[in-house]
């Protein structure tokens, strides 16, 4: 926001500023008994027909009309982080793409284009990174007949709230119909806290999923093409907490170990043994056979409602990094099929 030595309110943006990151004061709404200020930040994608379109950290889509526009100014690129590690949203994004492997894909330009059977979206989404080699909507026929092909519908994992994210591809996807389904966010934090945390004697490690083991992952009756999914990675690593005789283990968790990075994932935990510290003593015993094949920094993924989770996070010192969404094709027709399981 820019106030000069006058007092005086100054809007220094301009259309040309679309694209950038910036912070907007406007009025308040229409008929407020008093005069009132709510300021926005976000990426600018978009500013015509006299309506600033701004897209936030979030991923949420601001309408501000410009004739309630009193101040704004471009905001400057964050200073590197001086605590934790850092990393840009493509870095992060490869990392995760890597560490949860589909059973098939294919190259659209810098484009990727995923598929396994509809076994989570994250498996059967395009990850757009960079050119496709075609017009945006050229490139988005070709994804979604590359999808019908194999009976599935066609979606876009995006992401917003960081560098090198992708605000103007929402934009552009929204513009043209796609449905924004699902969101969910990316923490990164420092590997060494995490395994400094509990002893994780308790804890069994192994390099595949056990039947064990699948008895207490969330999704049931896995099937041979998630069961690929799951153990595909650069050093994949299945940590099992067992439970009581003939039962299913009291706590599970997964982690990919892929350069400096650590990515945990199937966090569970028995209901009946929760706030014991289990969730705790795996992500320890995953963390410390990460940090001795080299990894220094650990990234993971949270729904934005699961709030027992986000606060085991950031007690283990992750705070987030940026949002991701997965954009659905409009229908076509009503018969539609091939709905991905999962959420993310």
């Amino acid at each position: 926001m820019e106030i000069s030595w006058t007092g005086r309110l100054e809007v220094r943006i301009t259309p040309a500023d679309v694209g950038k990151r910036v912070s907007v004061r406007r009025l308040g709404d229409p008929g407020a008994t008093s005069e009132k200020f709510t300021d926005t930040v976000g990426v600018l994608t978009s500013w015509t027909d006299g309506v600033l379109m701004i897209t936030r950290r979030n991923g949420e889509s601001v309408r501000i009309p410009e004739t309630v526009v009193v101040a704004g100014k471009v905001v400057p690129a964050a200073p590197a982080r001086r605590r934790g590690p850092a990393a840009s949203y493509p870095e992060l994004a490869r990392a995760a793409s890597r560490g949860w492997r589909p059973v098939e894909s294919e190259r659209l330009g810098q484009w990727e284009l995923r598929a396994a059977s509809g076994f989570t979206r994250r498996a059967n989404s395009v990850l757009p990174l960079g050119d496709p080699g075609l017009p945006l909507d050229a490139a988005l026929d070709a994804v979604r007949r590359w999808y019908g092909e194999r009976g599935l519908p066609a979606y876009v994992q995006t992401a917003t709230g960081a560098e090198g994210t992708q605000e103007l591809l929402c934009a552009e996807l929204e513009r043209r119909g796609w449905v924004r389904e699902v969101s969910a966010e990316v923490w990164i934090g420092a590997l060494a806290p995490v395994a400094d945390r509990a002893e994780g004697t308790g804890v069994v490690l192994a390099r595949e999923a056990d039947e064990a083991w699948l008895a207490r992952y969330q999704r049931k009756g896995v099937s041979e093409v998630a069961l690929r999914v799951l153990g595909a990675g650069p050093s994949v690593w299945f940590a099992t907490v067992p439970g009581a005789a003939g039962k299913a283990p009291a706590a599970i968790g997964r982690c990919v170990v892929d350069g400096r990075w650590a990515g945990f994932a199937a966090v569970e935990v028995d209901p009946g043994r929760r706030r014991q510290g289990l969730a705790t003593e795996v992500m320890a015993a995953l963390a410390r056979r990460a940090l001795d094949e080299g990894a220094s920094a650990a990234w993971l993924q949270v729904e934005t409602d699961n709030e027992d989770a986000r606060a085991l996070y950031t007690a283990l010192g992750f705070t987030p990094h940026h949002a991701y969404h997965h954009y659905r094709a409009p229908r076509e027709t009503p018969d539609e099929q091939g709905e991905p399981r999962g959420r993310a």
